[in-house]
């Protein structure tokens, strides 16, 4: 008879439902080994028979390698592997704890490649944000972001906020900037002091989307005053991301297969200067 294997806290109720109701169980666990437990059994038709199961149950334990096959067996766990962390939802403290998790232990794995941070969200919490955005700047491996679907109000914070030249985003996404929102209610003093930290939130967002897309204080304070939708070219020239990945040229982080068509822009070329790209000295002869 093979040994089974079951959690300690599960063995009671299992016993009680696999034994016949005349049957008592008792289960007592072994407080210097959290890993194993006795099992006393108990017939109320036979008071004086019991039987005592040590070795047949034993409580399962994680190790690293049942850990791993945990993660193969899910789909943001290989992506995991493959250094990708996807955001996909509102953000919030629990998607923040989540993606910084991922992004300090990736880095502390090897901090000399890349960790591409996918982002389809509608934005959410601005303090959530601003922490997902500071381990981006914290880390020291390269993180690369790419957008695609929809990159919104403090989703876009983290989408600039990637290493500059490997800020990316799929052809039909759409990016969105504004100014955080806010609001207050109470007494006199209580509604001040909200207003106080919205526009001291204001400011602060004004300042780093100043910074990552080269652009003036008063550009970007007028620029967020309202909600500023931008396809990704618009993006591009805005200076929020460096380049869009098109099918029929596809700029990659990593060598390209022979198999796949090449581009005819190389893209080292164009994270030195993306500007030259977009706009082209054109000789005067060319222009109708």
């Amino acid at each position: 008879m093979g040994a089974l294997t079951v959690p300690t806290a599960l063995a009671g109720p299992f016993l009680r439902r696999v034994l016949p109701p005349s049957v008592a169980v008792v289960v007592r666990t072994d407080r210097h080994k959290f890993r194993s437990f006795t099992c006393s059994i108990t017939s109320s038709a036979h008071p004086t028979l019991s039987y005592s199961l040590p070795t047949l149950f034993t409580a399962a334990t994680q190790t690293p390698a049942t850990a791993m096959r945990g993660a193969e067996s899910d789909a943001m766990g290989l992506l995991l592997k493959e250094r990708i962390v996807f955001l996909g939802n509102n953000i919030d403290d629990f998607v923040a704890d989540a993606i910084i998790s991922q992004l300090l232990l990736l880095d502390a794995q090897d901090s000399t490649n890349d960790i591409r941070l996918f982002i389809n969200s509608p934005g959410g919490s601005l303090s959530a944000t601003m922490a997902i955005f500071d381990v981006v700047q914290l880390v020291r491996a390269d993180v690369s972001t790419t957008a695609l679907g929809l990159s919104a109000s403090t989703a876009s914070i983290i989408l600039g906020g990637g290493t500059k030249g490997k800020r990316l985003a799929m052809p039909n996404t759409r990016i969105m900037i504004h100014q955080p929102l806010g609001g207050a209610s109470g007494q006199a003093i209580d509604v001040e002091i909200q207003a106080r930290e919205v526009m001291h939130n204001k400011k602060n967002v004004t300042k780093i989307i100043s910074g990552f897309t080269s652009r003036t204080y008063e550009q970007v304070e007028k620029d967020i005053d309202r909600d500023r939708y931008m396809s990704p070219m618009e993006a591009v020239e805005y200076g929020l991301i460096d380049a869009v990945i098109d099918g029929d040229s596809l700029i990659a982080l990593a060598p390209v297969p022979d198999r796949v068509k090449s581009s005819r822009f190389n893209y080292e070329e164009i994270s030195k200067d993306p500007r030259k790209f977009l706009t082209p000295d054109i000789p005067d002869e060319e222009i109708y």
